[in-house]
């Protein structure tokens, strides 16, 4: 079996001892308060960024520098047969494009997976080719076989903030305008890696309905859901109540949102995901 190194950020929210065990490398977003920039899950926690929120009213997030990716190639070419890259939607941040970058000017030879998704299906896809190496597949065979996963993931969310949205550009000042002069929710979704507004809902009580709603069309086809939030536990148990009730087969796990996603949608966020036929 060849030995592979597996290279991803700090949106994967892979647990550090599995990563240290499994030969899965690291690399942090940067989150940015003020003129301060902090490495996301090493020098901030989930509590302090919700802190820094409350006080700083602009805030950011960049993908990691180049160098760092170029540094990390150039320890692990001669170290390891093949390397994985996966990493979070090229389509919401630079991360995937630098790594690959990084890669061809540190002159090792890599794989490159876009997952076109953070979090939990991002997690799974890791843990699945993970899997798929142990049982001997190449690095070409595992991103073969990751793809369908891309393909099958379903993202919801409903953020609770749209300011810093619409500052990215992820929401239209038309859409912003709209839901703070009537109240309104969106719903949002990720579709091929990108952001789009999926629903516009009069009230958070119908919002969540509506999320589960969702689930429910694919519920056959699923063996596993998580509900993401952003310090808005009181809401992931409502909802993981709601979804035991009727399907007490499925296996539902509550995970604390990667602290960009509550800089980017703000504290009190949920979301949904899973991913069809695994």
């Amino acid at each position: 079996m060849k030995s592979i190194a597996w290279v991803t950020d700090s949106t994967c929210t892979i647990d550090p001892d599995f990563a240290k065990e499994n030969h899965i490398y690291i690399v942090p977003l940067r989150l940015i308060f003020g003129n301060e920039s902090y490495k996301e899950t090493i020098d901030i926690t989930n509590d302090e960024v919700y802190e820094k929120l409350k006080v700083f009213e602009k805030a950011g997030s960049s993908q990691p520098p180049i160098g760092e990716f170029i540094e990390l190639y150039e320890s692990l070419k001669d170290k390891y047969d093949e390397i994985i890259a996966i990493h979070c939607s090229s389509s919401l941040s630079g991360t995937f494009h630098n790594s690959i970058q990084a890669a061809e000017i540190a002159e090792a030879t890599v794989v490159g997976i876009d997952s076109q998704a953070g979090a939990f299906p991002f997690r799974e896809m890791i843990m699945h080719g993970i899997t798929l190496q142990h049982e001997g597949f190449s690095a070409q065979e595992i991103k073969d076989r990751i793809q369908p996963m891309i393909d099958n993931t379903k993202f919801y969310l409903i953020p609770a903030n749209l300011q810093q949205l619409h500052r990215s550009g992820r929401v239209s000042g038309t859409q912003l305008f709209i839901s703070n002069l009537l109240k309104i929710q969106l719903i949002i979704r990720f579709d091929e890696g990108k952001i789009l507004v999926d629903e516009k809902i009069r009230t958070a009580k119908r919002a969540k309905q509506r999320l589960i709603e969702h689930l429910k069309m694919d519920i056959e086809k699923i063996k596993k859901v998580c509900i993401m939030h952003a310090n808005n536990m009181t809401l992931a148990q409502e909802i993981k109540q709601e979804i035991t009730d009727e399907h007490p087969l499925v296996k539902i796990e509550i995970m604390t949102f990667i602290p960009v996603v509550g800089i980017l949608a703000g504290e009190g966020t949920i979301g949904l995901s899973w991913i069809n036929n695994y």
